[in-house]
This record gives C-alpha cells, structure tokens and sequence, in this order.
C-alpha cells in the first residue's frame, strides 16, 4: 500500500484530503506543522508528500530538502495558494515535481497522484537492483554499498556480479565466464584477468567478515553464495 504524508495547516482541507486519499486507497498520514512533519519524516518513509508552503511554524521549501536526501524517490507536491512563477521555480529547485495552486478540484489532484505513483512503481520495477539486507548492487545505477557503506567496482566487474546473481547456486565454470565477459575494449578476458577480477570482487564485497558471497569450486569454477535478493 502506497503511503502518502498531508502536511497543511488548513484543518479543513486537512481531512479532506485525508478522507479521499484514504478511500482511493492510500495509507494517509496527516499532520498540521512543519515540526511535526519533520518529526514524522525521520521515523518513516514516504512514496509522496502532499506539502503545504506556508505553514504556521516554518515552510515547505526547508521541508523538502529535508526530504530529498533520505528519501530521494518520494514524490513532493506543493498545495499552495502562491502562484508566482518565482515561487513555483523556487518549489522545483527544493526538489518538488508539481506545485498546486489553492484553490483546487481534488478529483484532478486525485488523479494527479494516482498517475505520479504509477509512474514511481514503474520506475522501481524497471531498475535492476540486487539487495540481500547486506549488499546492495544497483545494476542500473552502477552503485553498490556493502552494510551502507559505498562500494567502488568496476564496469567488468559489475557485468560479473550480475552474471553470479543471475545464476545462483549454479556453478559456473572459468570457460563460461572467459566466453560471457568482455573488457572495456571487447576483448576477451583472459585466465589472469579473471583470477584478479574474482579476487578483487571478493575483497570490496566480503570485506565486512560476513558470510561469502562466491565459492570456488574446485577444479570447475566458482559458484554465487549470497543471499536471496529482497
């Protein structure tokens, strides 16, 4: 269930958006004030934040930011009745993707965010991530962190890694992985570079001290260990 955080001072309006979105079928979060928005932010994470500008103890834009860094895939929707082009540029600029002006029809906001959240679920289904809760290797991006802490790869040996999750548990013999992998260059690899790629894989992703992440088999080849992805 997609959840969805109301920040407006306006009571009314409040629990009326509250009402319809919770019909549409949202898990909604309301509240009335930057500071307990802010509150509310760190405990939890949001896939779209209906955000009031001018509120009672502090404004939307400061509360965007705050969002951004954590939660960089939450949608921000600005509900203001601000309709100055230097407004909406500074609202875009703190990291929202739409600005609505007050007063609104809620049927057009109502669709507005059921499209933004399909587009948001598309978005993740179409990245190719590998999470075990330990590591977390985004193909997609070319970034991973090993227990959050970033993790330096190359582009060889991103194309192994994926190789290795793509075929868990299934051994993969050193010919199999000389014909599947190219350098940079689209040579081939040779018996030396694989050697020096396995072990430089296994020294940034195992280096934590936790369970394996490859095993060698001898006298066939090596075979992906991990975690099931999430």
């Amino acid at each position: 269930m997609k959840q969805i955080l109301i920040v407006e001072d306006d009571s009314l309006l409040n629990k009326m958006l509250t009402y319809n979105l919770t019909a549409d079928g949202y898990s909604v979060t309301s509240v009335l004030n930057a500071r307990t928005a802010a509150d509310t932010l760190t405990k939890q994470k949001f896939d779209l934040v209906l955000l009031d500008i001018n509120l009672p103890d502090g404004n939307g834009y400061d509360l965007c930011r705050l969002i951004k860094p954590d939660q960089p895939d939450t949608i921000v929707i600005f509900l203001t009745a601000n309709d100055q082009e230097s407004d909406q540029i500074r609202g875009y600029e703190a990291g929202a993707v739409d600005y609505i002006t007050k007063p609104f029809v809620l049927g057009a906001l109502q669709r507005k965010i059921k499209a933004m959240l399909s587009m948001l679920e598309h978005h993740r289904t179409t990245k190719d991530v590998y999470d075990d809760g330990r590591l977390v290797l985004d193909f997609s991006e070319q970034s991973a962190t090993l227990n959050g802490t970033p993790v330096n790869l190359s582009a060889m040996e991103y194309r192994m890694l994926n190789l290795f999750r793509k075929n868990p548990r299934q051994v993969l013999t050193r010919g199999l992985l000389l014909e599947k992998l190219w350098d940079v260059d689209e040579k081939y690899v040779d018996e030396h570079t694989l050697t020096t790629t396995i072990s430089r894989i296994r020294s940034k992703i195992e280096s934590d001290g936790g369970a394996p992440y490859i095993k060698t088999v001898y006298g066939m080849g090596y075979q992906w260990t991990g975690g099931e992805a999430k």
